[in-house]
């Protein structure tokens, strides 16, 4: 993806205080030139964040909002035209980000929230080649991917490269789980094939505070006073992985990325502040049992109906209720 030695910055910072959490920002992206050295004026800027349910406002299942807001007003400084979008499994992503106190800050920005629509794309990869992706993420002229660090009962974490699997649009990511989630290193690949498709000019975690246990929202909030950075998707969940002592042959997407040759050794990564080592923890919980990835057809259409429900008939009838 990238050939030259993986970046990874990474930060403590305590609160999501919009002028705090901007100072932090600003800080974390030093190193790297600045926003500037991302975004050109005139950029259509999409903004990847983790919208994965509106179900469990509060527990940090979600991107905090105003990690999007203090993006997005960067972008706009830079001369970005910034848009967010996202593929949640259930429901829009205006519903969802709605549900978790987007809105306000959004429209503050005049920030668009976009719903993603497939086209087939064809990629380097031969086992993973014409994937399904979001029209949206591809045409833009950079993607700033803001994934939240969480446990995962069927990939034991979910970090940057999890979170570009919200490019896959509508149930195409439930059919996915029932083709290749029978083969966890297969469905690791798929998701590594995904992200390097996308190839995401930046990612930004948000691990101020994650999600623990028996996630992606299942779990409990953790504060883990934390923010990272890098042009590399895959050298930055290597880093995460390293300050969580998760060892990376149990999490599929770091796994694939390390047999395909696409993350560094912790080593060969140059952390221009911090060292994982300066942010050790040591007694993150992971899920108490891992679940099978794979779908059968009766998930997948119950899976299917939900969604349909969610954004057909309940998300309407709220915004009615809301006028």
């Amino acid at each position: 993806m990238k050939t030259v030695q993986p970046s990874v910055s990474l930060l403590r910072a305590q609160s999501y205080d919009p002028l705090q959490l901007r100072q932090a920002l600003e800080t974390l992206l030093e190193p790297m030139g600045g926003m500037s050295a991302f975004v050109k004026p005139g950029d259509r800027v999409l903004l990847k964040p983790n919208l994965l349910t509106g179900g469990r406002p509060g527990k940090e299942c979600v991107t905090r909002p105003e990690m999007v807001y203090c993006v997005a007003q960067m972008v706009q400084e830079a001369g970005g035209k910034p848009f967010l979008g996202d593929g949640p499994a259930f429901g829009s992503a205006k519903g969802v980000a709605k549900a978790n106190g987007y809105l306000p800050l959004t429209e503050a920005l005049k920030l668009p929230i976009v719903e993603f629509h497939g086209k087939r794309y064809e990629t380097v990869s031969t086992e993973f080649n014409h994937l399904l992706l979001s029209k949206e993420a591809i045409d833009a002229d950079v993607v700033i991917n803001l994934p939240k660090v969480k446990s995962h009962m069927q990939l034991t974490l979910t970090m940057g490269v999890k979170n570009l699997f919200g490019c896959v649009p509508g149930k195409m990511k439930a059919w996915w789980h029932m083709e290749a989630g029978k083969d966890c290193a297969r469905f690791g690949e798929m998701l590594v094939e995904t992200a390097r498709a996308i190839d995401p000019d930046l990612t930004i975690l948000d691990g101020i505070i994650g999600h623990e246990g028996n996630g992606p929202s299942g779990g409990e909030p953790r504060r883990l006073n934390l923010l990272a950075t890098s042009r590399n998707v895959f050298a930055l969940d290597r880093a995460v992985v390293a300050i969580l002592n998760v060892d990376p042959a149990i999490v599929p997407t770091v796994a694939a990325s390390q047999r395909l040759r696409l993350c560094s050794t912790l080593d060969a990564i140059h952390f221009p502040l911090l060292h994982p080592q300066a942010l050790q923890v040591t007694d993150w919980k992971l899920p108490d049992q891992l679940m099978p990835i794979d779908f059968g057809l009766p998930r997948v259409l119950k899976s299917t109906f939900r969604h349909l429900y969610i954004r057909l008939i309940k998300e309407p009838m709220q915004a009615y209720a809301g006028r």
